[in-house]
C-alpha cells in the first residue's frame, strides 16, 4: 500500500481523512515521519497556507505529502473569518472561543449565508498539485450537536436541516468541503 503523509497536527482532521482513504493509502502523520515542529501558516490565503505546509514537509523530509487549510467564509462578515478561522478569537485556537466570537459578531443579522472552503496542496515526487472543496450553507444562532470540530456546531450545509456536528462522520464526509477536496485528491492519485 502506498504511503502519504498528511501534514497536520490536527488529530480530528487526521481521523476524518483516514476514514476516507482507508484501504487505498496508508496515511502517515507528521510524528511518524519524524516531524515534531509546528508548521507555519502565515500566508494570506488558504492556498498559500496549504502550499507552505506541504512544501516544507517535502523539502525537509522528501516524503510525498499533502496539507490542507480550511476557512469559514461568512457573507455578512465580508468573508471573515476566512484564512484566520482557526485563530478568529485569538492565538489560543479554541473552537469554543471561535464559535462564541462568531455568534456575537452575527447577533441580529438576518443574512447568515456562509461557506466552508478547503484548499489542499499535494507534493508528489516533487510536483505540486492543488485541489479545492466548497460547501455552501448558513450559520445557526446557537450551537447544535456534539460531533465534529471547529465551526461544525453552527454550520448547516445547503439542502440539509442539521449542523455538521449533528451528522455522523460518514454523512458529513459525503457532503463536506474537506470531503470534496479529498475526493478530488484521491481521483487524481488513482489516475497516476
Amino acid at each position: 500500500m502506498k504511503e502519504l503523509c498528511f501534514a497536520t497536527n490536527n488529530k480530528n482532521k487526521v481521523a476524518e481523512v483516514s476514514r476516507m482513504l482507508e484501504g487505498q493509502y496508508k496515511l502517515l502523520t507528521l510524528e511518524e515521519i519524524g516531524c515534531h515542529e509546528e508548521l507555519a501558516e502565515d500566508q494570506d490565503t488558504l492556498e498559500g497556507n496549504s502550499r507552505q505546509k506541504a512544501q516544507y514537509v517535502w523539502d525537509k523530509y522528501k516524503v510525498n505529502c499533502f496539507a490542507d487549510d480550511t476557512g469559514l467564509e461568512v457573507d455578512i462578515l465580508c468573508g471573515s473569518p476566512g484564512v484566520y478561522s482557526a485563530r478568529y478569537a485569538g492565538p489560543q485556537r479554541s473552537d469554543a472561543d471561535n464559535i462564541r466570537h462568531l455568534l456575537k459578531n452575527m447577533e441580529g443579522e438576518e443574512n447568515r449565508r456562509a461557506r466552508f472552503r478547503t484548499s489542499i496542496t499535494l507534493y508528489l515526487d516533487g510536483e505540486e498539485h492543488q485541489f479545492e472543496g466548497i460547501v455552501n450553507g448558513h450559520i445557526t444562532t446557537a450551537w447544535q450537536g456534539d460531533k465534529g470540530f471547529g465551526y461544525d456546531p453552527v454550520f448547516v450545509p445547503e439542502g440539509h436541516d442539521r449542523t455538521f456536528a449533528q451528522m455522523s462522520p460518514e454523512d458529513k464526509n459525503t457532503i463536506s468541503h474537506r470531503g470534496e477536496a479529498i475526493r478530488r485528491l484521491v481521483e487524481f492519485l488513482r489516475a497516476r
